[in-house]
């Protein structure tokens, strides 16, 4: 057995020898892994091969030799204990001839030449040297990589090398002067750098050295020898690649040179290294040797060092300033040199190198103040005890690049101060400002904004893009503070309280109150008693109650607002709750929610501000505290924007709800307002100039009349009727005027609409029919008593014409037409307020008159036209401020109690979005919440249709926000949430948009992590996670509408790629926790993606491959899909054309495009991904249509692959699925049977395959290959004879093996008649337990286009048979 084996060996090895010729280099990579493979077992064997083959085969071309070589090497360095010493000196000679067998320089035959001394030197450098010391001859130039291996040696054997190189640079030095040739000057550089760095790692680590008594000064005299012909000669070559070799040498070698020549150099050798960063494009190697340089000087405690620090600083200071590239890492090293050069100089040169730092950072230019910040943070960092004096300095500097306008500097800024915090900087007077800064940013708007409010920095102009970079990178950094620098805790508590009021912080609460969660439940778990805030203080306690106010507010609006404010503001209030009041955590959990829903059904028709007055004003209505309400009072007056009618109007609702407590206090803080200094009109010089506008003090002295106006409506009656005249009538007198006039008109006939709007959907006929002619005569009145002097905004405009717009199309044709004269008064009254003069007529307006007469008509589809036309003329002379407000407004219009109505609504919506809605992508999330709560409560079917025609609108415009928001919703979707998934599946081209979207993510998401179930279980559970399965549940919903199938055609390889391997990593994996307990539709992660799969086949039309997906039991089931698809679309391809059409289109030309798609995947992290794309390819290959769509190719190469695949059933499945060529593809088996054979024999020798699995799966292959042994194509018998004589000895039976070895000859004929006889004897005899898998893998034969292979399967079952009874 042992003799066969070494045959065996010799054979398999020389033509694996001659396949190394091969031009591809997958076969070349292959065959240096497969002689590996041998090399390992028989190393001397193998060794002795590749030498014989080299020397026999002198001529072979270079890239033949080089992959033999290769292999020697990779075989040296595996095996290299096991190699006996004989063999290893003829492996040196070997190696040592071939490289210098050519005195021209031929790199890649003499560099893996020179890898297998290297390789060697590892163990026998003695035997090595001895060697290379021949060729390397005092007073000869020696060839290039003998020198090439020395410097090779010195690296890779640290402790064997540095004992020969003080002989080695002795011999050397001569050769240098000899020299002319740069290839060989850049080779001697080299070498002498591999040198130095030997020797200093050597002196380094001298307690692991084997001789400890070696110094530096040792070779400080070749060295320097070496440096005076490198410094004075080479480098001033005109070769820049020769310059930076000789630099980088010239670095290394600065360490071992005596101190009194380095000194006596420095003064010429800084100058000249600095120089070369003007020459050469490439600085890293400068850097690096400038590196070596400093602190080899530093070191020695060079005092020659100071005379050059003014130029190393500006030539450093350019380089630090130079932009870095990451996709190009020598810039990002030149980089990282810099700095390391910066901190040497700092621990000599502190004060000079940090004034300079410092005036760099004055300057305004952007690249030098970026270059500075960066030095900065680096020294904080690196230089703590250093900088340690020059903390307050560095804080005061700081402030002027907190003002830049660049958005790049401000990213540097934020890196500096998080160095700062974490070196207690924060914590000094003035950190507070740079808190501020991070704040500030992490507010930065959501799209272009420029920042308006007076603030101490500048906001600048800024992309979406870069709006989301640095707002991130401030949002990560205030986060950092609060979990990683633990001395800020005390600093953050309770200071960030204070951001969350101002308005210019708005955008920064979502951050904001994650920190401060995290801040109050570190300090209440630690028990601090700084926890409870003392609200002694009169800021603290103005603060606390603007902060009570805030959170109502924030949690008003909508949640998706200022990045989804509202979650995050309710923990906050619940986690500061014992420093509100001990009874405030209840309250919390019970009363809170109920206020949200109150608070969103207020903000439907307002803004926040106008809302959060009122909130202060109910406040105040139950505060006792009588100094408080003046002084908050007083607050509201003075920080009022009065140019803001509808904050005015939620200012005076709040002081007048005030006073129905305190009515004395109000007026009275209102008289004082009235007669302070914001009301006088002081004049200039000559009278010319106003310290005061006049627009703003009538404004102001509006807002005041207002406040009497609510005053008199909400104070008590028995208070009233004393103080009407005296001080309320008589104060309103003193300030109305004609410009304040018109303030008190819009309010009187506001007041009076608020009254009637409810009439405006009664049930009742008449009732609308009154309300909306009240309103018409109401704003006739108004538009006739309207005077406007100065342009100013009709704020109401969109919420009057949202309310009564459905109006148009009510079943009462009285009402129609009042509502039409509203509108068309309505828009009169805003060209008022834009300028227009009282006999204006505008053309688009007049419009509505013809549109009046129509809508006399009661005729359904004329009134939709007819608001289709009257839309368009809203949408013509509305201002884009006012749109929001309309919307939101027609919104409430869908669930109109008239049907009529509530469709009108849904047309107006929609022309307004078709129109106008691309410029609303910041309220896009909070449209969709309001579509999907409309979703929930309307019940006529047009208005539903209508609602999914809005959501493709939006779609069409904002995709990617549309996309994103539903894809977050809550899993398991509800019912609305999917008629919203379904209803993007409506439009075949944005169908496929939303659909290639999704693929695209699908392909590159985490499909589950891995997670420790429980501390008391060991292993881990896979866990979905919840992007990718709402994804999946969302193209599962799309397809649903039958009007995607165009776009699901035009994907079908894509999509059914993307949910294969979705199913493949389904399997045995759990939903997450909080999914396990409220998922209904969810039953497992697994049957998701079946449904989605299931779905895209069933619009595919391939209702046969559907069948297993119909079927119980989600597990089996995937397996049972994987095996059938494969078997429908190709086993009975030909049946499938006579017999259905649809699906032949669908399943058999696209084919190779789902082949195409998966491959990918084979390569993927994840095995179950590898396993489902390996086993679907398997299965194809068992069938003849992927021979006739020319994709055998690639899936044989794909399944060569994976045979060496990590994952043991992948191999498993792959060695399966190049079995099945010869069931498939039988005529194809003569073409691979070479790689076939090989691989069927790599699967019977498979070392890691503890349950057989593999070595079955070649053994079925195999047997599936000896069918073909009587066919008269002779070079598969030989193939098929050899690979049987190599298998024989790994089957297991002697009998079969001698069998195999003694009638399976390639030079003798065989009697196949006998053959079979005596094969199936043995196996009966030997394996009586395989006989039914040889049965059902032999019987797969019969079906075979070859009569010769059906006969020859129907033989082998015969005798089996036979045998058996026999046995």
């Amino acid at each position: 057995m042992g003799v066969i084996e070494e045959t065996d060996v010799e054979q398999v090895t020389l033509a694996l020898l001659d396949a190394a010729n091969d031009r591809d280099p997958v076969v070349q990579e292959q065959v240096r892994k497969s002689i590996l493979t041998l090399g390992n077992q028989q190393p001397d064997k193998v060794l002795s091969m590749c030498q014989d083959y080299l020397l026999k085969h002198p001529k072979l071309v270079v890239g033949h030799r080089v992959v033999i070589l290769q292999t020697i090497e990779l075989v040296v360095k595996s095996r290299i204990d096991d190699i006996s010493y004989p063999k290893i000196k003829s492996v040196i000679q070997l190696a040592s001839d071939e490289m210098t067998k050519s005195k021209e320089v031929v790199p890649e035959w003499q560099q893996a030449a020179s890898n297998i001394l290297v390789a060697v030197g590892n163990k026998y450098i003695n035997d090595i040297m001895e060697e290379i010391l021949r060729k390397f001859q005092p007073g000869v130039l020696p060839h290039f990589f003998v020198v090439q291996t020395l410097a090779n040696l010195s690296d890779s054997n640290v402790y064997g090398m540095v004992p020969f190189l003080n002989a080695i640079m002795g011999t050397m030095l001569p050769m240098l002067g000899m020299t002319k040739q740069d290839n060989m000057k850049w080779v001697f550089s080299s070498a002498l750098c591999h040198f130095s760095e030997s020797i200093l790692e050597y002196l380094a680590n001298l307690d692991k050295a084997p001789d400890p008594t070696v110094r530096k000064d040792t070779f400080s005299s070749e060295i320097y020898s070496a440096y005076d012909i490198l410094f004075n000669s080479w480098m001033q070559s005109r070769e820049s690649k020769l310059r930076l070799t000789v630099a980088e040498a010239l670095g290394s070698m600065s360490h071992l040179m005596a101190h009194d020549k380095l000194e006596e150099q420095l003064p010429k050798l800084l100058p000249t290294i600095l120089g070369l960063y003007k020459k050469n494009s490439e600085h890293y190697i400068i850097s690096k040797s400038l590196c070596q340089i400093l602190e080899a000087s530093v070191n020695m405690g060079s005092r020659v060092l100071e005379t050059q620090i003014d130029g190393l600083l500006v030539a450093l200071h350019q380089q630090i300033c130079s932009p870095m590239d990451f996709s190009n890492p020598p810039t990002v090293k030149n980089h990282n040199e810099v700095l390391r050069c910066f901190t040497i100089l700092a621990n000599t040169f502190p004060d000079r190198l940090m004034v300079f730092v410092l005036q760099r950072l004055e300057n305004s230019n952007k690249r030098n103040r970026m270059g500075s910040l960066a030095v900065l943070r680096h020294l904080i960092n690196s230089s703590t005890s250093i900088m340690e004096t020059k903390r307050l300095l560095i804080l005061a500097s700081i402030r002027q690049p907190l003002a830049d306008h660049s958005n790049k500097v401000k990213k540097r800024v934020v890196q500096v101060i998080s160095a700062m915090a974490h070196h207690g900087y924060l914590e000094l007077e003035g950190g507070d400002l740079l808190v501020r800064f991070i704040i500030q940013h992490c507010a930065l708007p959501d799209t272009y904004h420029v920042q308006t409010t007076v603030t101490h920095y500048h906001i600048s102009y800024l992309t979406p893009d870069q709006h989301d970079s640095l707002r991130s990178m401030c949002d990560n950094t205030l986060h950092l503070f609060t979990t990683t620098v633990g001395r800020l805790t005390d600093v953050l508590w309770p200071m960030l309280l204070c951001y969350l009021t101002p308005n210019q912080y708005a955008n920064a609460t979502t951050p904001l109150c994650k920190s401060l969660i995290l801040l109050a439940n570190k300090k209440q778990t630690a028990q601090e008693p700084n926890f409870i805030i003392d609200f002694n203080a009169q800021v603290l306690t103005l603060k606390l109650l603007k902060l009570m106010l805030h959170f109502p507010q924030v949690n008003a609006a909508f949640p998706f607002r200022c990045r989804g404010h509202g979650a995050p503001s309710l923990s906050l209030l619940h986690a500061i709750s014992p420093n509100i009041h001990p009874k405030a955590e209840p309250l919390w959990e019970n009363e809170i929610p109920k206020l949200v829903n109150y608070f969103e059904g207020l903000l439907k028709y307002t803004t926040v501000m106008y809302f959060l007055y009122r909130c202060i004003g109910v406040i105040l209505q139950q505060c006792y505290n009588k100094e408080l309400v003046r002084k908050q009072l007083q607050e509201i007056l003075i920080g009022t924007r009065h140019n803001d009618a509808i904050e005015r109007t939620g200012v005076a609702m709040g002081i007048g709800l005030c006073a129905s407590s305190h009515l004395d206090g109000t007026l009275e803080k209102l008289e004082e307002f009235g007669k302070s200094d914001a009301f006088r009109k002081a004049s200039g010089i000559f009278g010319l100039l106003k310290d005061k506008n006049d627009v703003d003090v009538e404004k102001m002295k509006s807002t005041l009349i207002l406040c009497y106006g609510y005053v008199a409506l909400h104070a008590p009656e028995d208070k009233l009727l004393t103080r009407i005249d005296s001080d309320i009538l008589h104060n309103i007198s003193k300030n109305f005027n004609t410009k304040v006039k018109q303030s008190a008109l819009f309010i009187e006939c506001f007041c009076t609409f608020q009254h009637i709007e409810s009439w405006l959907s009664s049930g009742q006929d008449h009732e609308r029919e009154r309300a909306v002619k009240t309103t018409a005569e109401l704003l006739q009145f108004y538009l006739d008593n309207l005077r406007v002097k100065n342009l100013v905004t009709f704020h109401n405009l969109g919420a009057l014409v949202g309310r009564l717009a459905p109006r148009c199309t009510d079943p009462n044709p009285e009402v129609r037409r009042a509502a039409i004269d509203c509108i068309y008064r309505l828009m009169y009254i805003q060209l008022r307020y834009e300028g227009f003069s009282l006999d204006y007529k505008d053309d688009s307006v007049e419009g509505l008159l013809v549109v009046r007469e129509k809508l006399s008509n009661p005729d359904h589809s004329v009134l939709y036209k007819t608001c289709s036309e009257l839309t368009k003329i809203i949408s013509k002379r509305l201002p884009q401020q006012q749109l929001s407000t309309l919307l939101f407004m027609l919104y409430d219009g869908l669930v109109d109690a008239q049907s009529n109505c509530s469709r009108a609504s849904s047309v107006i919506l929609n022309t307004l979005l078709k129109n106008r809605g691309a410029g609303l992508q910041d309220l896009v999330p909070e449209m969709l919440e309001v579509l999907h709560n409309r979703l929930q409560v309307i019940g006529e079917e047009q208005v539903k249709v209508a609602i999914g025609q809005s959501i493709l609108i939006l779609a069409t415009q904002h995709l990617q926000t549309v996309v994103n928001t539903l894809v977050a919703y809550p899993l398991p979707y509800d019912s609305w949430s999917c008629e919203m998934w379904i209803a993007l599946g409506a439009d075949s081209t944005l169908a496929l948009q939303i659909m290639e979207m999704i693929i695209e993510k699908l392909n590159v998401m985490v499909p589950y992590v891995d997670k420790k179930e429980s501390m008391l279980r060991p292993g881990l559970t896979k866990v979905a996670t919840s992007q990718p399965l709402a994804m999946t549940c969302a193209l599962r919903e799309m397809m649903l509408n039958g009007q995607s199938a165009d776009a699901v055609a035009y994907l079908f390889p894509k999509l059914f790629s993307a949910l294969l391997v979705r199913l493949g990593s389904s399997v045995g994996v759990q939903l997450p926790k909080d999914l396990n307990n409220i998922c209904v539709s969810l039953c497992c992660v697994l049957s998701v993606a079946v449904e989605a799969l299931r779905i895209l086949l069933g619009r595919a039309q391939l209702d046969a491959v559907m069948k297993p997906l119909d079927q119980e039991g989600s597990l089996e089931l995937s397996c049972c899909f994987l095996s059938h698809c494969g078997k429908i679309k190709c086993d009975h391809f030909e049946e499938a054309i006579l017999s259905n059409r649809a699906m032949a289109k669908h399943a058999g030309p696209r084919l190779p495009s789902i082949v195409e798609s998966l491959c990918p995947s084979l390569c993927n992290i994840y095995e179950c991904q590898r396993i489902t794309v390996t086993a679907f390819f398997s299965e194809l290959l068992n069938h003849h249509v992927v021979t006739e769509l020319m994709i055998l190719d690639m899936l044989m190469n794909n399944m060569m692959e994976r045979i060496t695949d990590t994952c043991g059933t992948v191999r498993m499945l792959a060695v399966r699925g190049l079995g099945n060529i010869a069931v498939g593809s039988p005529e194809k088996v003569n073409k691979y049977a070479k790689e076939l054979l090989a691989a069927m024999s790599s699967g019977m020798e498979e070392n890691d395959d503890p349950g057989k699995l593999i070595t079955l799966e070649a053994m079925s292959g195999m047997s599936k290959i000896l069918l073909y042994l009587d066919q008269k194509n002779v070079h598969l018998l030989v193939a098929c004879k050899y690979a049987m004589r190599i298998c024989a000895p790994v089957i297991g039976s002697e009998q079969i093996s001698a069998m195999f070895q003694n009638h399976l000859l390639e030079e003798k004929g065989l009697h196949h008649g006998e053959f079979i006889n005596d094969l199936t004897k043995y196996l009966i005899q030997d394996f009586p337990g395989m006989l039914n898998f040889y049965h059902i893998t032999v019987i797969q034969f019969f079906k075979s286009n070859w009569a010769e292979i059906r006969a020859s399967a129907a033989m082998f079952i015969g005798k089996k048979k036979n045998y058996s009874i026999v046995f």
